[in-house]
C-alpha cells in the first residue's frame, strides 16, 4: 500500500506528529512524508493522510501565516503555500482512504480544528474517510508538544495505516 503524509508546519510541531504518523505506518505501508510547500502529487496513493496546524478555528490563510511569522521566527517556506492551498490545487481523488489531523494549542475548549476542515475537503476530493479528524496538542503556539503527543501520533498513524490496509484488500 502506498501512503503519502503531506503536513503544514510553521515552527516544526505539525512536523513532528506527521513524522511519528508515518513512522506508526510505515510498517503496513510504503510512506511518504511531504511538507506541503514542495506540493507532493497525490496520484497513485492508496491513503492519504493530510495534517496542519489550526489557525483562527480553522485552516491556515495567507494572513494567519503572516501573523504566526511576525509572532516568532517560523520554519523557511512555512508563510507561502499551506494545506488549504494545496487542496485547491489537487486533482480529484475518488475512492482513495484519507485521515486528517490538526496540531492546536491547548487553552481549555476551542471551538473549530484545521483536522475537520481539511477532512470536508478530502471528501469533496473524493476520498474515503478512514478515521475521525484527530487532534494534537501543543503547549503554546510556538510549542512543543504536550507529553505523550508523539507516542500518540505514532498510535494514531498505526490504526489508519490498518485501517486503510483492511479497506484497500476489501476495495
Amino acid at each position: 500500500m502506498k501512503a503519502l503524509v503531506v503536513y503544514e508546519s510553521m515552527f516544526g510541531n505539525t512536523e513532528e506528529i506527521a513524522r511519528e504518523v508515518a513512522a506508526g505506518m510505515a510498517p503496513v505501508a510504503d510512506v511518504t512524508l511531504a511538507d506541503v510547500s514542495t506540493v507532493p502529487n497525490a496520484a497513485g496513493m492508496d491513503l492519504v493522510v493530510v495534517g496542519g496546524p489550526t489557525h483562527a478555528f480553522g485552516m491556515s490563510r495567507p494572513a494567519s501565516r503572516e501573523e504566526a511569522a511576525r509572532r516568532g521566527e517560523v520554519r523557511p517556506g512555512a508563510v507561502d503555500v499551506g494545506v488549504r492551498e494545496w487542496l485547491d490545487l489537487a486533482a480529484p481523488l475518488p475512492g482513495v482512504a484519507a485521515a486528517a489531523f490538526c496540531s492546536r494549542v491547548d487553552k481549555g475548549f476551542i471551538a473549530g480544528s484545521a483536522a475537520t476542515k481539511v477532512q470536508r475537503r478530502l471528501r469533496r476530493l473524493g476520498c474515503r474517510m478512514i478515521a475521525a479528524p484527530e487532534g494534537f496538542v501543543v503547549t503554546g503556539t510556538a510549542g512543543p508538544l504536550a507529553d505523550g503527543e508523539k507516542e500518540r501520533a505514532q498510535r494514531w498513524g498505526a490504526a489508519v495505516a490498518e485501517a486503510a490496509s483492511a479497506s484497500v484488500q476489501r476495495v
